[in-house]
């Protein structure tokens, strides 16, 4: 029980905390300071007429009198008296006719001229000059040729509105403490320490992840609850798990990519010695056309040297043979311009010798049916080939080198990408980079994968392309 109550204690700390706590207690002020105002209008109201119902009693005797037929000099006489009350200060009287007839005391400061005409209402006019508030009273309703203004001290008014004010903003106050006081309870045991512990859950789950810790002590595994942050909870455990599958998976990726890589590096290095690509790189006689969209796929047969040592040569030709011209068909139907095989590579372009502006959707149609094709292959023989593409976009210079056995071939930054693109994806997979994507996103399925390192250009942002989004 005290651990719960300084789990809330502490919850009260929080920033999350600190706000309902803010918007609670602003919200009461506010709604109490609403209700504030009417009242203490209507309570100025109510000590005014209180103020009123003293002067009323002077103007009711004096038309008594008036009418008992009392002399204006008796009258006169005996209104002092009455004023002997604190609260009046002074009375102006005139005839209807706007004569002033007498002042007592201290003068009001109505002037005859800003009374109104009275009907049934005996007051004629108020007037409120700081600690002081004067009220006519006009007797002509009542047949008395008096008109009475009387001045009242009306400072007792403003101290006890102040007193007013006073007790009902306390009132509003521990109210506000009350109410906030209690939500904050509520929401600390139900809300804001789940909510904390949580977050704590975060952490560990990340440090887990990090040193592969199985099967941690999460808060969010040992609570159920039946509402929307049981929910979340549920979502954090299940993410938890995905995530950690996701991780495991990516370490026997990133194994399998380091063992495909090293392959690829062998095999680039099998095909042309050294000295030989730096003598081409440097030769100064060309033929040669640059492209500024141009898409170029590199495909690469994963298993293919496995089964190379299982069979014959001749056999081993006769399947390569079989896949490519499967591969070359598809050149045909798409348009496409082969531009080499090597050794279980295959190297195609789009976009030359003729330009045309859906290169990029050609290539991927072209990697997908070879991804068929493969699969294909594999049950007329009984294999168990797959295929690893690569794919990028980009400028390229496409020519001719050399004197013997020309080949069509192409050079430049974004053929080499498209290599990398091929030797650093996955089997079974088509990797293409986010120049390509940009031309495929609207028409093609694709997932990204993140961010690589990628050999000869660092990190990279690459994706995998799935299929078409019709499909």
């Amino acid at each position: 029980m005290s651990s719960k109550l300084f789990g809330i204690c502490n919850s009260l700390k929080a920033r999350l905390s600190r706000r309902i706590v803010f918007w609670v207690f602003t919200s009461i002020v506010v709604v109490e300071a609403i209700i504030l105002v009417p009242s203490y209008f209507r309570r100025e109201e109510e000590l005014f007429n209180q103020i009123e119902h003293v002067s009323e009693v002077i103007f009711n005797a004096t038309v008594r009198w008036k009418r008992k037929g009392e002399s204006d000099k008796v009258i006169l006489e005996k209104i002092p008296i009455l004023m002997s009350d604190r609260e009046i200060l002074g009375i102006a009287i005139y005839r209807s006719n706007g004569e002033l007839f007498k002042v007592l005391g201290d003068a009001p400061k109505i002037s005859f001229s800003a009374l109104k005409n009275p009907k049934n209402n005996k007051i004629c006019g108020t007037l409120r000059d700081g600690d002081r508030y004067d009220v006519a009273w006009s007797g002509l309703p009542q047949g008395i040729d008096y008109i009475l203004i009387v001045r009242h001290n009306s400072s007792s008014v403003k101290h006890e509105l102040h007193a007013f004010i006073l007790r009902i903003s306390g009132l509003v106050v521990i109210i506000a403490i009350c109410v906030t006081g209690t939500t904050m309870l509520a929401l600390g045991a139900t809300v804001i320490v789940p909510i904390l512990r949580l977050r704590d859950d975060l952490m560990a789950a990340a440090e887990a992840i990090s040193k592969e810790t199985a099967n941690p002590n999460f808060y969010s595994l040992s609570v159920k609850r039946h509402d929307e942050l049981g929910d979340v909870m549920a979502a954090f455990n299940q993410m938890f798990e995905r995530i950690s599958w996701e991780y495991m998976q990516r370490k026997e990726a990133e194994a399998i990519l380091r063992i495909e890589r090293e392959k690829s590096d062998n095999l680039l290095l099998n095909i042309l010695p050294e000295a030989i690509a730096q003598r081409l790189k440097q030769k100064q006689s060309c033929i040669a056309d640059g492209f500024a969209a141009v898409t170029i796929l590199f495909a690469d047969i994963v298993g293919f040297t496995q089964l190379s040592s299982q069979i014959s040569p001749t056999e081993l030709v006769n399947l390569l043979n079989d896949i490519f011209s499967a591969f070359d068909c598809l050149t045909e139907i798409y348009g496409l311009e082969k531009i080499k095989t090597i050794g279980d590579a295959y190297m195609v372009a789009s976009g030359l010798p003729m330009m045309r502006p859906d290169h990029a959707d050609a290539i991927a149609n072209m990697a997908l049916d070879m991804q068929k094709e493969v699969k294909k292959f594999n049950q007329r023989h009984h294999a168990n080939l797959n295929i690893r593409i690569g794919i990028n976009s980009g400028e390229v210079v496409a020519g001719v080198i050399g004197t013997k056995k020309f080949i069509y071939d192409l050079w430049g930054d974004a053929v080499n990408t498209a290599s990398r693109m091929e030797s650093h994806g996955e089997p079974g997979r088509i990797q293409v980079t986010a120049a390509t994507y940009k031309y495929l996103q609207d028409k093609y399925v694709l997932e990204e994968r993140g961010i690589i390192y990628v050999k000869g250009k660092g990190e990279m942002i690459t994706y995998f392309l799935i299929g078409k989004k019709e499909e």
